[in-house]
C-alpha cells in the first residue's frame, strides 16, 4: 500500500463516515484516491455517478461529454442548471463538481465517445462507466475496454426500467455478447424520470467502489434489472458468447448470444 496516495488531515475528515464501513478503512480511501474512472457521457446517469465518484474521493475523472446544455436536459442531469442553458454542457459539469470536491483531478474531453477516440480515452483510466445514450458510442467503448483489459459498469435506463452490470475482460461476456446487434427500440430519445436515471446512477457508482476497493462483490456475470414501477428487482445470468468478435475465447461458455437466466 505503500505507493497509495497518503490521506491529508482534511480529507481524513471529509471521508471519516465512510472509512467506517466494515472492510473498507483507510486503505480503501487511499485506493480510490489513486484511481481514475472514465465516464462516458456525463448526463442523467453519468452525470450523478461522477458526482457519487467526486464525492466518495475518487483521484481522478475523466469525463467525455460533447454539445451544449438543452432545458430538457435540467429535469435529470443534476450538474447543469438553468443558466448554463446554450453553453457548452462540460464547462458546467467541471464546474460543479469542482464545488462539490476540489480535490478531484478533472479531465473534460468536450466530445462523445468514438472509434476514433475510444482507445485514447479507456486508456487514461482503471475503470470505464458507460452511460452513452447511443449504442455506436456504447460498443466503441466497450471494444476499447476489453482491448486494453479494463472493466466496464454498464448503466441503462428506460422509463420505470432500468439495469446495471460489470463487465470484467478474461473473467465475464463483454457488451457485444450481452447484445450482438442494437436492439431495434433503442432510440436517441426516451422517455426518462430524473429519479430513475439517478438510481441506477448511484448503484453505478458503488459497482465503480467495489471494483477499486474490494468492497462487497460487483456484478460481475450478472445483469441486474429493475422495475421502479413495481419494485421488482431481478438477477439475471449473462453467458459468455464463444464466438463474441470482440472477446471470444477458445474456453467461453458455449451459451447463445445475449443468454439470460433468472437466478
Amino acid at each position: 500500500m505503500s505507493d497509495l496516495p497518503e490521506l491529508t488531515p482534511e480529507e481524513r475528515a471529509i471521508y471519516e463516515w465512510q472509512m467506517w464501513l466494515p472492510g473498507f478503512g483507510e486503505s480503501a480511501q487511499r485506493k480510490l484516491k489513486g484511481a481514475s474512472v472514465l465516464i462516458s457521457r456525463v448526463g442523467g446517469i453519468g452525470g450523478l455517478v461522477a458526482a457519487q465518484l467526486a464525492m466518495a474521493g475518487i483521484g481522478k475523472l475523466v469525463l467525455a461529454m460533447g454539445g451544449a446544455a438543452q432545458a430538457r436536459d435540467l429535469n435529470r442531469q443534476l450538474l447543469q442548471s438553468h443558466d448554463r442553458v446554450g453553453k457548452p454542457r462540460l464547462e458546467g459539469i467541471l464546474e460543479r463538481l469542482r464545488g462539490l470536491n476540489p480535490h478531484v483531478e478533472l479531465l473534460g474531453v468536450g466530445e462523445n465517445v468514438s472509434d476514433e477516440n475510444a482507445q485514447d480515452l479507456v486508456a487514461q483510466a482503471d475503470i470505464v462507466v458507460d452511460a452513452a445514450p447511443l449504442f455506436a458510442e456504447r460498443y466503441a467503448l466497450n471494444r476499447a475496454a476489453v482491448a486494453l483489459d479494463k472493466p466496464m459498469v454498464e448503466c441503462a435506463m428506460y422509463a420505470l426500467e432500468a439495469q446495471l452490470t460489470t463487465f470484467i475482460p478474461g473473467r465475464t461476456g463483454c457488451l457485444a455478447c450481452l447484445h450482438p446487434e442494437a436492439p431495434p427500440e433503442w432510440r436517441r430519445e426516451f422517455p426518462v424520470l430524473g429519479a430513475v436515471s439517478g438510481t441506477v446512477a448511484c448503484l453505478g457508482a458503488v459497482e465503480v467502489v467495489k471494483l477499486l476497493t474490494g468492497l462487497g462483490q460487483p456484478l460481475a456475470g450478472t445483469l441486474l434489472t429493475m422495475d421502479l414501477g413495481t419494485m421488482q428487482f431481478r438477477r439475471h445470468r449473462i453467458g459468455r458468447w464463444a464466438g463474441c468478435p470482440v472477446c471470444g475465447l477458445e474456453n467461453a461458455m458455449r451459451e447463445a448470444p445475449g443468454c439470460r437466466r433468472p437466478i
